[in-house]
């Protein structure tokens, strides 16, 4: 019986550790959204699609940006579109263009290798990094979506 004590309580004890890492992963992946809006967890919206009109509206264009890379000898001619989430957000963002999103445009583009732009992978990062340095700077409302319109990479 001795000899059997230890191996009883090493069995008892993983028996019990699966028994709670089943239940934690059960609520986790299965658990009620509601509960996990309170633990802080991201939880998709049921937005409305906005209409050609509205998403005009709350859309700023900032248009052909020249900026040359971190690269030698290369030159990107950019536009952008910066949707918001109110049309009071776009008119703060279109008095603060000049003096505060082309200079951060500027900057991320300065220290962008012109290999890091290739593909929809990297234009995506491009868009994700303007996102989340405008939205720092905004006054008011949020910066919803950065697309690119227009996009030129050519030597110099």
């Amino acid at each position: 019986m001795k000899k059997m004590l230890p191996w009883l309580i090493t069995t008892l004890l993983a028996i019990s550790l699966i028994a709670v890492v089943a239940v934690f992963l059960w609520n986790s992946v299965l658990g009620d959204p509601k509960t996990a809006e309170g633990e802080g967890k991201p939880v998709a919206a049921a937005a409305k699609p906005m209409s050609a009109e509205e998403r005009l509206g709350v859309t700023l264009e900032l248009k052909d940006i020249k900026r040359n890379l971190k690269d030698e000898n290369k030159l990107v001619i950019i536009s952008f579109a910066f949707q918001l989430d109110k049309k009071a957000a776009k008119e703060e963002l279109d008095q603060i263009k000049d003096i505060a999103v082309k200079p951060i445009i500027n900057r991320i583009l300065a220290d962008t290798a012109a290999a890091d732009l290739q593909g929809s992978a990297g234009q995506d990062a491009l868009e994700a990094k303007l996102l989340n340095e405008v939205n720092k700077i905004l006054p008011e409302g949020k910066l919803v979506k950065v697309s690119i319109t227009d996009y030129l990479l050519t030597d110099i």
